[in-house]
């Protein structure tokens, strides 16, 4: 059979069941036809078929980040970003609030995104004085880099209802100071339900798509796991984009939003929608519940105080018995089920939900999940793999975040997404990036994975790395096993859905401290090439 595309001369990593290295590749229509040596493919290669010299470079399953938010992503592109090197003082982010506010239609939104009041120089947030200066014909909102927290000028405040007389709500919480009075300064679901006041438009929210999209596609991404859109209305858009052909990228998008999830859940179980609804490139995923906060707020539940502050144990989105009402039916009605949890205790709690869950309705082949899996000590980890659950970790967060970690929770960062402990115990753990909490880049996150170090170089409980071959895995096959579809995509294997990426050079041979670096040269989503990198497409 002729092939439509061979890739030779490569260091073709299949990642099969025994990480075997190939040479070259052959692709019919949407499907991988052959892998195999370069004498091998080269009889599939005839008149049309387009032959790819690799030149030694590496080829890749697609990568599938099997946690991150896409049109949070994208819609953060929109905005300033706190995280460019000239935006680390307040004064400069304040001027560049106020020059956007300057050029932003009068009762329209100016948004930033990334801040994070541990890297910029006065080592706090803005005051709600500072906001009010940027404008007071604007709303004003900056979201911290966690994605957990954030800050609002009051006239954002007033458009949703905030005063200060508000009563918190559960799981968050609206900071006053010593006096009473509003700071600006919105905690877990106090900052989510002001999301819902912030909305983006459909047609920002369209362009957020095609951002986030492209920028996945240059990364190598070909599959996510959508981990929580902001409300029903995003989550529509983001569908017809996939169906109309605009989304490209394979979608498994979890029941979840990232503002009133539980009733986004339950309304969806209703509705009788079940994970694995859909097709190849859309499917349902996991019903979703956010129990805890952010690991660097630091807003996590834990069991033991916080190492900087003994008497802060965190924020709880719901009891164990809430928890259960949705998930334990989530269960019981054939759902997978997931939960952001970062802390010990939010973990525990989620587990004790699951064994619940299991001895009332027992199912064979659940791969129930829990999103990040924060600070998971050994006793947590024994029950994971008891109750067969897949730990999506977050390899990257060490990279950016791991001094803020240090600071928290001190030692407990001996078991903090503790990949190594996952793969000696047996535990399918998955990879995924949170972007754009941190980078999406998947060489950043298997280059920490490897080197278990942050990015001043310092080491980072170098007893949880784990090898190249290994943090391959997680970011291929494991992701797919987390989707159950393992069977048709995650390793290079005939038959499979042609999903692949081109590096720049040969992984394998490369130096554990350049992985870095790595770029990709060439992305394909069922059999299409849909990215090419040239020296004007080139990325830092």
């Amino acid at each position: 059979m002729k092939a439509d595309i061979v890739f030779l001369n490569g260091e073709v990593m299949t990642v099969d069941e025994k990480d075997s290295i190939q040479q070259a590749i052959a692709i019919k229509g949407n499907k991988i036809l052959a892998v195999g040596s370069n004498e091998e493919l080269q009889a599939f290669a005839s008149e049309g078929t387009r032959v790819i010299d690799l030149n030694g470079k590496s080829l890749l399953p697609g990568i599938i980040d099997a946690h991150l938010h896409l049109i949070l992503y994208g819609v953060f592109q929109l905005n300033l970003s706190c995280k460019e090197p000239d935006m680390q003082s307040m004064d400069a982010l304040l001027t560049a609030l106020k020059k956007r506010a300057a050029n932003t239609p009068k009762g329209q939104w100016v948004r930033a995104w990334g801040f994070n009041e541990r890297t910029i120089d006065e080592k706090r947030y803005p005051t709600l004085e500072e906001l009010d200066s940027i404008s007071t014909e604007h709303p004003v909102v900056i979201t911290r880099t966690c994605g957990h927290i954030g800050v609002a000028n009051s006239y954002a405040l007033q458009l949703a209802n905030i005063e200060a007389h508000t009563i918190n709500p559960q799981g968050g919480s609206i900071e006053k100071d010593t006096d009473g009075n509003l700071t600006g300064r919105l905690i877990e679901t106090a900052y989510m339900k002001m999301n819902e006041t912030a909305r983006y438009t459909p047609q920002e929210i369209q362009q957020a798509i095609s951002i986030a999209q492209q920028h996945f596609i240059e990364a190598g991404i070909t599959s996510v796991h959508e981990a929580g859109t902001f409300n029903q209305e995003s989550y529509r858009l983001l569908q017809l984009a996939s169906h109309s052909g605009d989304l490209k990228i394979r979608v498994y998008a979890m029941i979840g939003t990232l503002n009133d999830c539980k009733q986004f859940t339950l309304n969806m179980m209703e509705a009788g929608v079940i994970t694995g609804t859909g097709n190849e490139f859309f499917k349902i995923g996991p019903a979703k519940l956010f129990t805890d906060g952010s690991s660097t707020g630091p807003t996590i539940a834990t069991r033991e105080g916080y190492t900087s502050n003994k008497q802060d144990h965190g924020i709880l989105y719901y009891s164990e018995d809430e928890i259960y009402e949705v998930l334990g039916e989530a269960h019981k009605r054939g759902y997978q089920i997931t939960v952001h949890a970062q802390g010990d205790r939010a973990i525990e709690m989620y587990l004790n939900v699951v064994e619940k869950a299991l001895q009332e309705v027992p199912r064979e082949n659940h791969r129930h999940r829990i999103e990040h899996a924060g600070i998971a000590s050994p006793d947590l980890q024994e029950r994971m793999k008891k109750l067969n659950i897949i730990p999506v970790p977050n390899p990257p967060f060490p990279y950016e975040f791991g001094e803020s970690y240090l600071h928290n929770y001190g030692s407990r960062v001996n078991y903090m997404y503790p990949a190594r402990d996952f793969i000696d115990a047996g535990i399918v753990a998955a990879a995924g990036s949170d972007a754009p909490i941190t980078t999406c880049n998947p060489f950043i996150g298997i280059y920490t994975a490897v080197n278990r170090c942050m990015k001043n170089g310092t080491s980072f409980e170098e007893a949880q790395k784990i090898n190249l071959l290994e943090a391959i895995r997680m970011y291929t096959y494991n992701g797919a096993y987390a989707s159950f579809e393992e069977t048709i995509k995650g390793s290079l294997e005939a038959g499979k859905l042609a999903d692949l990426v081109v590096l720049d050079r040969s992984i394998l041979k490369e130096s554990e401290e350049n992985l870095k670096d790595i770029q990709v040269e060439l992305t394909m989503i069922d059999g299409e090439i849909v990215f090419e990198r040239t020296k004007a497409t080139a990325r830092s």
